[in-house]
């Protein structure tokens, strides 16, 4: 029989992922249906995501050309050109690499559900709390946001859609790399407390000195089930291998629109604010467009830190397993369970289960080098904005006295 769906209520990895894969449906980027208990591609919603990709293209080329050709959208000089391009190329990008690698994006979707198919129900369900709520509240705020919005820069109603359209495609992937992430990081916290609970199991039957027979039969148990905890940890470890290969291009672009579109903001902000100190702001449209802009900021800078931690805690959840085998291996005597430690202990120390892209590791060292890459870059554009109204200055005043000279001649 089929369950009854909840919010906020997952059971199994489906109903976990639902309210993603229902967003992704409407974007057009998951062309999958699931039968059972597998993902099945499905042949009327590739069709869907390929006229969804060809009308993307249309639009992308309509933008292009009505930027750089016809020159109908105006721009504020060359920043905010730049800030606009790298949106809409990234975003591309982004769009066209979901489409192509969408069957092992299948692939990995089933072999996280196969991997996470032993984590009781109760893991499900307190895992859903966080990610059901940042699924709908983050893909609501970006539509409010985007239709709310009157930037000088988005002038009519195909480029509204089109950078609405690049939005909400990049967080929907985002957001399922991030799932992902929490999912593995479930199933090694898993191994780690089944391997706390072997270790009792194995102290307490190291108690029982006088009954042999019974004594052989637990550590027999106990090394069956070790040997299922080994083969659990290596296959999420070669999980996590293919989500790194299959999202890396997807993560490394957006973190690039992430650091792009957080300097470009933070240099707009800072234009504004010198010139409100000079002008006080009486139209409407533009304290919508400040408060866009502190918004924008905000948003990049919550969903870069909610990628980080998950990747960070997934590691450190990964690295904990090491420190328990051999905490259980000090604590035990039987010769048998010990081998097979060491044979765990050895399997951990040759996987290296980081979340990364193209080398590029997703930590809190990561976070830190972004941060400060976005103050440098800040500096060095505010540096240019100072000495360009310096050189203005300056010729004005120059202007003004050569014609009080000519003036008096």
């Amino acid at each position: 029989m089929r369950k009854k769906w909840r919010l906020f209520h997952a059971t199994d990895f489906q109903s976990l992922m639902l309210p993603c894969f229902t967003l992704c449906r409407m974007l057009g980027i998951f062309p999958y249906k699931i039968s059972g208990s597998s993902f099945e591609a499905s042949k009327s919603r590739y069709i869907l995501s390929s006229i969804a990709l060809g009308v993307f293209c249309f639009f992308f080329i309509g933008n292009f050309y009505e930027l750089h050709i016809t020159k109908k959208i105006q721009l504020n000089g060359v920043p905010d050109t730049l800030q606009t391009d790298c949106f809409c190329t990234v975003g591309g990008f982004i769009t066209i690499v979901t489409y192509i690698l969408s069957g092992q994006r299948m692939r990995l979707l089933q072999t996280v559900m196969k991997v996470s198919s032993t984590l009781p129900p109760k893991t499900y369900d307190r895992l859903s709390r966080i990610l059901h709520a940042k699924d709908i509240i983050g893909f609501v705020f970006l539509f409010g946001q985007i239709v709310n919005c009157r930037d000088v820069r988005i002038i009519n109603a195909m480029s509204k859609m089109f950078s609405l359209y690049i939005l909400l495609l990049i967080f929907q992937m985002d957001m399922l790399y991030m799932n992902c992430v929490c999912v593995l990081k479930a199933c090694f916290r898993k191994i780690n407390d089944n391997l706390l609970n072997l270790r009792k199991l194995a102290i307490n039957n190291e108690s029982h000195r006088f009954m042999h027979v019974y004594r052989e039969r637990e550590n027999s148990f106990l090394l069956v089930k070790l040997r299922m905890l080994q083969k659990w940890h290596l296959m999420i470890s070669d999980t996590v291998q293919m989500l790194n290969v299959i999202f890396s291009p997807q993560l490394l672009a957006t973190v690039v629109m992430t650091f792009t579109e957080i300097t470009f903001h933070l240099y707009f902000y800072a234009i504004q604010l010198r010139i409100v100190q000079k002008m006080p702001i009486v139209n409407l449209d533009k304290q919508i467009w400040y408060s866009h802009m502190s918004t924008a900021i905000v948003y990049y800078s919550i969903k870069l830190a909610l990628i980080v931690w998950s990747c960070e805690t997934g590691k450190n959840e990964a690295l904990k397993i090491g420190t328990t085998v051999h905490d259980v291996l000090v604590s035990i005597k039987d010769k048998q369970l010990k081998d097979e430690l060491q044979l765990f202990s050895l399997q951990i120390l040759h996987r290296n289960n980081t979340f990364s892209a193209k080398g590029l590791t997703v930590d809190a060292k990561f976070i830190t080098a972004i941060v400060g890459s976005i103050t440098t870059y800040l500096l060095i554009l505010v540096q240019f904005m100072n000495a360009a109204n310096n050189c203005d200055g300056k010729w004005s005043g120059n202007a003004t006295q050569i014609f009080e000279v000519k003036n008096d001649n």
